[in-house]
């Protein structure tokens, strides 16, 4: 396997919109911790061009779409400076570029310490700065997103761009009950002023802090990719299934049962 070429070929086929086999196809042996030597690599190249990974997307979180993509266990990427934008409602978001790009609503943090392995859901609750919700739109470089988790992981945990909407800066009080008041929202999805989705904090991991102690404790048993530090944005995942977007399109969403805005965009 040779990492190097595997990344570069992943930076060119998101970059051109040009889709190719998976990776497995060729290479049945191509392992999880393999693609995530692939991350690292691609992290390499893309700070090398002057691009600066700000954050982190878990990917897979939602347990109800397992099924749907043959996926069955949470996955990560990096996001960068490049791919992180900060929304309004009624903004046109530029995404049809992206190979079969997918719009996935989800919960969004910004830490403010570090998160290692073992820290209970209190304490990574409290190392959590700002709560947003945000749209990730994922991407395939794969077509009619067929692939192994393996892929998906060297396919920059399917990274498209990162819309962060208004942020939610935390107090003392909120970070008592901020996990159990994540995991007790609800979210409704709409294209074009029709409900086409409605999901629920525990669909992810059972909650949001709980996706975030997931990877802490993956991320400790990676010795070549960083762990969670103060300053990093997290998207959490998709709270619905993620579901095609079309230009013209207009995608809205309401959240109840926690204190934040829906977000309504425009796909450009």
């Amino acid at each position: 396997m040779d990492v190097a070429a595997i990344a570069r070929t992943v930076l060119d086929a998101t970059e051109s919109g040009i889709q190719i086999e998976p990776f497995t196809a060729s290479d049945p042996d191509l392992s999880e911790a393999d693609a995530y030597a692939v991350t690292a690599e691609l992290r390499s190249l893309r700070v090398a061009r002057g691009e600066k990974p700000v954050g982190r997307k878990i990917g897979f979180t939602n347990r109800t779409i397992w099924d749907e993509y043959g996926v069955f266990r949470p996955i990560w990427g990096d996001i960068y400076d490049t791919t992180v934008r900060y929304a309004s409602s009624d903004d046109r978001v530029g995404v049809s570029q992206l190979p079969e790009p997918r719009i996935e609503p989800e919960i969004v943090f910004g830490l403010s310490r570090d998160i290692t392995p073992g820290m209970g859901v209190d304490a990574i609750s409290r190392s959590i700065g700002w709560v947003a919700h945000g749209f990730e739109f994922v991407q395939s470089i794969f077509p009619a997103w067929k692939f192994k988790v393996a892929d998906c992981v060297a396919d920059g945990g399917l990274h498209g761009r990162l819309f962060v909407g208004p942020r939610r800066m935390l107090s003392e009080a909120d970070l008592d009950t901020l996990a159990a008041d994540l995991s007790g929202l609800t979210i409704r999805l709409s294209c074009n002023g029709k409900v086409v989705d409605t999901g629920f904090g525990t669909n992810v991991l059972d909650g949001q802090v709980h996706a975030l102690a997931h990877l802490a404790e993956v991320l400790s048993r990676d010795r070549l990719n960083p762990p969670l530090i103060a300053g990093e944005i997290v998207t959490t995942g998709t709270l619905t299934r993620a579901f095609p977007v079309l230009p013209g399109e207009r995608w809205s969403t309401e959240i109840d049962g926690f204190d934040l805005p829906g977000l309504s965009v425009e796909i450009a």
